[in-house]
This record gives C-alpha cells, sequence and structure tokens, in this order.
C-alpha cells in the first residue's frame, strides 16, 4: 500500500471501492459523514482517509501512484464530495458513512475501518449487513422475497443467503463468483422494480462455506501440536494453508513475495527520500554513514536494525510502497527488526521469510483477540503488536524453541502495554518512528532474555487479552485523534499550522 495509515488509507480505499460497486461504477456526487467523536473527525485529511475513499471511488487499487493526486483525478472524473461532520451515532471511532448519487440512483453504506487495513461494511440502504470485504457479494433488491429466495436456493450454489428486512427487502448472497447475468435477467424478468448490486471482494484472500482453521489462540495451538512436534514458522503454514485454501508451497511463497517488498522498500528509503507534505526529511543515509564511520554506540544488529526501520518509515512518509506489517503507522519495526536481523548475520533469505510466518501468526493471534487499530487500542495496538511479533520471529530466527518464541513475545507486549497515539503535526511521521525504534529494539532484547531463560510469567494469550482491557480503559483523546499527548503541545500544533494545506475541491462542513 501507499500512505501514512492502514486504517485510514488502505481501509478507506476498500470502503471507497465497495461504494463504487454499489452504484455500478457511475458516480457522480459523494456525501462522507464523520462523527465528531471518532478519530476521523480530525485526521481524515493529514492522515489520508480523504486520499483513500477518492482511491476507492475511482476504482484504483491501495498501491496505486496516482494516490497523493487523487483528489485532481476525482474532479476529472466528474465526481464531487462534500465532507460534513456531526453526530451520526457512531459507536466505532472510524466509522464512514457515505451517500452516493448520480442522476438515476442514491445509495448509502456505512462501514468501519477495523485495523491493519480491514474494514466491515455494517450497513445497505438502511439494512444491517456485516460484509468484510473478502467474498463476491451480489445483492438482490426485491419485494417478493420468498419466490425469489426458493428460486435461487435450486438455480445457484453460494456460500451463504441471508434476507435483509427493510422498506424493500434485499437479499444478499456471499459467493466464490457473482450470481451470472442470466439468472439475474431472470429474476428480474420475475419481478417488477427488483434490480441487483454486485459487490467485489476487496481483500488479497477470499473466504468460503464452512471455513475452518486449525487454531486461533496460543493454547489452542499447542494443543494441537502436541502430537505433531512442529516448528513455530510450520504451525504458520498450517494455519494459512487452512485458511487461504493453499498448498505449504504456496503460502511459503507468497510471504517470500512480501519479503521481497519489504527489502525493496529499505533499500529505497537508504537511497533517500523526499516529499513535500511530511515533518521529517530523510535521515537513514545520514544515520548509514555514521555507521560505517564507527561513529555511533556499538551493536551491529541493533544498529543496523534502527537504520532499516528508520529507512522503512521514510519510505512511508514519501509516499512510497510499503507492507502494512501489521499496519502503516508501525510498517517499519517488523520488517526492520527481521531483515536488519537477517542481513546482519548473513541468514538466509529462507530463515527471513520463517521468522515473517511466524511474526504473521502472533499477528493472528492478536487480531482475533485484540485490535491492531490505534484509534481502539492506542500505539500499543500498533507499535506495540508489531514488536511482539518480531520477538517470537526473533526468536525464532536464533534457533530458539516454540515455547521460547511465545515467551519473546508475551514479554514484549507487556512491556509495551498503555502505549498511546499522539502523532505530531497530525502526520504518523513523530513520535511514531522513536515508536517503531522502540519496538523493534525492545524484539531484540526481549527475543534474548526469552533464549536466555527468562520468566515471561504471563502466557501470551493472557497478555493479549489484557491488550484489549487496557485499550478499552485509554481515553478517546489518546488514540489516534489529535486531541491529545504531543499532539496538543505548542510545538506540534505550530507545526500542524504550518503543514496546514488550502482545502481542495470538496467543501467540510
Amino acid at each position: 500500500m501507499r500512505g501514512p495509515s492502514s486504517s485510514h488509507c488502505a481501509a478507506s480505499l476498500r470502503i471507497g471501492r465497495l461504494c463504487r460497486d454499489l452504484v455500478d461504477g457511475n458516480m457522480q456526487h459523494v456525501l462522507i459523514e464523520f462523527d465528531p467523536n471518532g478519530s476521523l473527525a480530525t485526521t481524515h485529511k493529514s492522515q489520508g482517509s480523504d486520499m483513500g475513499l477518492f482511491g476507492g471511488f475511482l476504482g484504483w487499487e491501495a498501491y496505486d501512484e496516482r494516490l497523493p493526486e487523487s483528489d485532481k483525478y476525482m474532479g476529472i472524473a466528474g465526481i464531487t464530495a462534500n465532507i460534513e461532520i456531526h453526530n451520526i451515532g457512531a459507536t466505532h471511532p472510524n466509522t464512514y458513512k457515505l451517500t452516493m448519487s448520480n442522476k438515476q440512483e442514491c445509495r448509502r453504506l456505512t462501514a468501519i475501518s477495523t485495523g491493519g487495513g480491514m474494514i466491515e461494511v455494517i450497513e445497505v440502504d438502511g439494512a444491517p449487513v456485516s460484509m468484510k470485504g473478502d467474498f463476491y457479494e451480489t445483492l438482490i433488491y426485491c419485494k417478493a422475497t420468498k419466490h425469489v429466495v426458493d428460486f435461487l436456493q435450486n438455480a445457484f450454489e453460494y456460500d451463504e443467503l441471508v434476507v435483509h428486512k427493510g422498506d424493500v427487502d434485499i437479499i444478499e448472497i456471499k459467493a466464490q463468483e457473482f450470481l451470472p447475468e442470466g439468472l439475474c435477467n431472470e429474476l428480474m424478468a420475475m419481478e417488477e422494480g427488483l434490480f441487483v448490486k454486485k459487490l467485489a471482494p476487496v481483500l488479497p484472500v477470499m473466504s468460503r462455506k464452512n471455513l475452518e482453521v486449525p487454531f486461533i489462540s496460543c493454547e489452542e495451538m499447542l494443543v494441537y501440536n502436541e502430537d505433531k512436534n512442529l516448528a513455530f514458522w510450520q504451525l504458520a503454514t498450517e494455519y494459512e494453508s487452512a485458511r487461504g485454501n493453499i498448498t505449504g508451497e504456496e503460502v511459503f511463497e507468497k510471504m517470500r513475495a512480501i519479503v521481497c517488498i519489504m527489502s525493496g522498500s529499505i533499500q529505497a528509503g537508504l537511497k533517500g527520500t523526499s516529499y513535500d507534505d511530511r515533518i521529517l526529511q530523510s535521515q537513514s543515509p545520514q544515520f548509514k554513514q555514521q555507521m560505517e564511520s564507527n561513529r555511533l554506540i556499538g551493536g551491529s544488529v541493533n544498529n543496523t536494525v534502527i537504520m532499516y526501520v528508520t529507512a522503512m518509515m521514510e519510505v512511508k512518509s514519501s509516499m512510497g510502497i510499503i507492507v502494512a506489517a501489521p499496519t502503516a503507522g508501525s510498517c517499519g519495526a517488523l520488517p526492520g527488526a527481521l531483515i536488519g536481523m537477517g542481513d546482519t548475520m548473513g541468514l538466509h533469505e529462507d530463515e527471513v521469510v520463517k521468522g515473517m510466518l511466524v511474526a504473521g501468526l502472533v499477528g493472528v493471534f492478536i487480531t482475533a483477540h485484540a485490535t491492531f487499530a490505534a484509534e481502539v487500542g492506542g500505539c500499543m495496538a500498533e507499535c506495540g503488536s508489531g514488536s511482539g511479533m518480531a520477538a517470537a520471529a526473533l526468536a525464532g530466527m536464533a534457533n530458539g524453541t516454540l515455547q521460547q518464541a511465545l515467551g519473546a513475545a508475551s514479554l514484549a507486549l507487556q512491556n509495551t502495554l498503555g502505549l498511546i497515539c499522539d502523532p505530531i503535526g497530525n502526520r504518523v511521521e513523530a513520535p511514531c518512528l522513536g515508536r517503531n525504534v522502540m519496538a523493534a529494539t525492545n524484539a531484540i532484547s526481549c527475543a534474548n532474555m526469552a533464549l536466555s531463560g527468562y520468566n515471561h510469567l504471563i502466557p501470551l494469550d493472557e497478555v493479549i487479552e489484557t491488550m484489549q482491557h487496557v485499550g478499552n480503559e485509554i481515553h478517546h483523546t489518546l488514540r489516534c485523534t489529535n486531541l491529545g499527548g504531543l499532539s496538543v503541545t505548542k510545538a506540534a500544533k505550530a507545526i500542524e499550522a504550518r503543514l496546514e494545506e488550502p482545502q481542495q475541491f470538496f467543501k467540510v462542513c
């Protein structure tokens, strides 16, 4: 993806893509509504929600190089947008309420960003739904619901069919493909006024009927492994094979491709980056020069990791391509730690891939039982999660046992509980860079502690559960809202004012 925040950029783009589908690609005007008590009211422009939404309305991917100028392309496409900030009764801080219109129709969609680029559509045209962008969704608007359902049960193989009652009933069909045009035409011939909408999946891995995974927590994983004695990375492969319905070899090679993207981003950062709308300019090349001149405090792995983390964060802040791992705001810690260790110690790329698989599985446990969204759990949910994921991976890459890797993750997460999210200047740069560096170096320390036999005391599952409780207790002003912490210091407000740009073609009410 490109952009400063996965919760704001990648997620909003995916939501925008679904909005585009809901009006069959014929979008002329959009009303965007944010709740004043959520995170988007104060961050939608500076942290990329507008950019992501506009890219989605235009049908782009999250890595499209035109994203920084998406507002210009909206104008070229003849799409206008208004943003209104008022009480919409939102219960989630990342709530998007959108109304799309053209000369023929008006459609409404409400969605939330749940962290790390993941989304959930919770309402379509007044009907409560649950769409996560992982199915082909066919929506049939009709009145004679039973007649249509009876017809579909014998005519089409679907994963799930749900009837949403309202002024006009909506039949939602989740499937591995859209309802064929021939069947759509038969339905429209059966009932006057019936029409069909098709929303394409926006996630890279789809769901399916009766999807089962072998485990979804550390405890379940350990029980699963009792008679198998698999390494941590092999357990991750087992999980991903079941989840994605692909072979273990395919899982490994897909992760290798991700590692290659990360490595490319780091190398791009080390060459130097530039971008007008950011606070911190390129620093990693200077760090590299100081390190090569032996002017830094010793510790080759640690210093390489700091340099790599910085390079990755600079690529993110210059709108380069990065991998949200687990999020864009925390994209530096995990790859910086693993690739930094791998390069410094001369490890084969396969070992870094194995480490990244381990990290991914720890991330699965976190997202299943806590959150990756700073708007929900503070920076603990982003940099903290990245640190725990990296710690487990590093311990595994150092030939630690499964229990040592789990202990390393537990220690790293314990050390970051309660970490707040308070970006300076309303940009995802500082203290984000420092916290990514802290997360990576914390991971190294905790991996070494676990490898040395330190007792982590609290099982990883319980630490993750605690993360969720602590996140719920963090005041909303300290959860990526630009309303507390360093965000409201005199210096931060001066930086924010300096970076503030004139409003573009859309209107903010």
